[in-house]
């Protein structure tokens, strides 16, 4: 038995969700990394285009989609919501097991749904190209299909670790027309100084935000985009869990338990935002929900609720979150779109007022997750993805004691075609279940950067 659960094209949602309109504490405004002052529009306008700038200020509930925008959705969306059948009968759980799946994309990871916002918005103000950072190429790949849809140029540095790693995600952004180079790289300062101190370094997400915000600051024709962190990112993603409330309802199901691997926080913030929004209200009080880390870069789960730079080299705005420190550097596991050290500010807020949960897990059980899941459903998920799987699981077997059947449901955002390097490495046995030492961390967080 299959349970896919489909939407017709007009029920593409219209409008995303702004959660900044229903919080309980509201977010600490980001700040000037030379002042130290509240950041303003103006101060942004160097490497975002108006409507963006718009978006991560604005406090209104809903925000209209363009229609330019949900037309090139319908390559892909509304995206399919299955019932995973057979993992339930592999686990022998009582629990109904559901999850969204955004490797349908182009893409094929849940990243073009804020790509393609971000592309139109840039070129409607006459924008000529972007400049953007990656780590397992999920992002940068996005923002390449993105781009050459509105005949804008791509440059896209890719974490060097990640480079070496996926060198097809190279290649498909090469086939969309992007430029592609590993950082840290020669092409910027930021670049040099840090091959400079290190040249074997593997890079990091916050040396690649580093070195696409001063290509986008010194290109007058340049704009700087990021895939995760800011709230007009989060802001786009909401499409996935809007779609998902509607498929659930088609079956007559309340959410449980929602689950989704956690980096920087676009892809929790766009399953787990409206079932926040259920909670916050009162129509789904107790819904758990859950935010997945690796065990070897877990910002929520140890990390300092604290203002901190979003990149290495100070250029970004200081930003409220949780955070390992700007200059944390963590291992090149191979999950590389969850290596960075800090989360979304308000993925941060709403952790903080405990409306959302986290937790970590470690490299070899991931891949022992991915697996059961590929060969009960048949879809071979990215590192990323198979996080949320891995507490999916663990969840059904929960269930499976108490005899509870509760419904989960997680991201599957996206699938890992172009992984199967790390699956080799899981199937060799050679991958290193690597937690990061508490006094490392402790080092990292005295360098924070003091606010008065």
């Amino acid at each position: 038995m299959n349970t896919k659960i489909l939407l017709d094209e007009n029920e593409i949602p219209k409008k995303w969700y702004n959660i900044q309109a229903d919080l309980k504490t509201p977010l600490d405004p980001p700040m000037h990394p030379q002042t130290k002052k509240p950041v303003g529009p103006v101060d942004l306008e160097p490497i975002f285009p108006k409507e963006l700038i718009r978006q991560e200020m604005c406090q209104d509930r809903y925000i209209d989609i363009p229609e330019e925008v949900r037309d090139i959705y319908t390559l892909w969306r509304p995206s399919p919501l299955f019932r995973a059948h057979r993992l339930e009968k592999i686990l022998k759980t009582p629990a109904k097991i559901y999850y969204k799946y955004e490797g349908v994309s182009p893409p094929g990871s849940h990243k073009p749904n804020t790509a393609i916002a971000q592309a139109y918005y840039n070129m409607k103000e006459g924008i000529e190209r972007i400049a953007t950072e990656t780590g397992a190429g999920q992002w940068g790949s996005s923002l390449a299909f993105a781009t050459q849809l509105f005949g804008m140029e791509c440059k896209v540095y890719m974490v060097r670790g990640s480079y070496d790693q996926k060198p097809y995600r190279k290649m498909m952004m090469q086939t969309w027309g992007a430029t592609c180079v590993p950082s840290p790289s020669p092409d910027t300062n930021s670049g040099r100084a840090i091959l400079a101190k290190d040249p074997d370094t593997p890079g990091s997400l916050g040396i690649a935000i580093s070195e696409a915000v001063e290509d986008a600051a010194t290109h007058d024709n340049t704009n700087y985009s990021l895939g995760s962190v800011l709230n007009h990112v989060c802001l786009h993603q909401t499409i996935i869990g809007q779609e998902a409330q509607k498929q659930l309802d088609m079956v007559d199901e309340t959410a449980d338990i929602v689950i989704a691997s956690a980096g920087g926080g676009s892809n929790l913030a766009g399953l787990c935002f409206p079932f926040v929004k259920d909670k916050i209200d009162g129509k789904n009080p107790d819904v758990e929900i859950i935010g997945v880390e690796p065990a070897a870069c877990p910002s929520m789960t140890r990390g300092m609720y604290a203002y901190d730079f979003g990149d290495v080299a100070g250029l970004t705005p200081l930003l409220k979150m949780f955070t390992l420190g700007h200059d944390f550097i963590p291992p090149s596991i191979h999950a590389g779109g969850l290596r960075y050290h800090g989360m979304a500010p308000l993925v941060s807020r709403l952790h903080a007022d405990q409306l959302i949960d986290s937790t970590s897990v470690y490299q070899n059980e991931v891949f022992d997750a991915a697996v059961m899941f590929a060969r009960a459903e048949g879809i071979i998920p990215a590192p990323e993805s198979a996080h949320a799987i891995r507490v999916a699981i663990d969840k059904a077997l929960e269930c499976k004691k108490t005899g509870e059947a509760k419904t989960i449901i997680f991201n599957n955002s996206g699938h890992g075609h172009f992984d199967l390097s790390s699956y080799e490495g899981y199937f060799a046995g050679s991958l290193v279940d690597y937690e990061y030492p508490a006094e490392l961390i402790a080092e990292s967080l005295k360098k924070l950067p003091a606010i008065s």
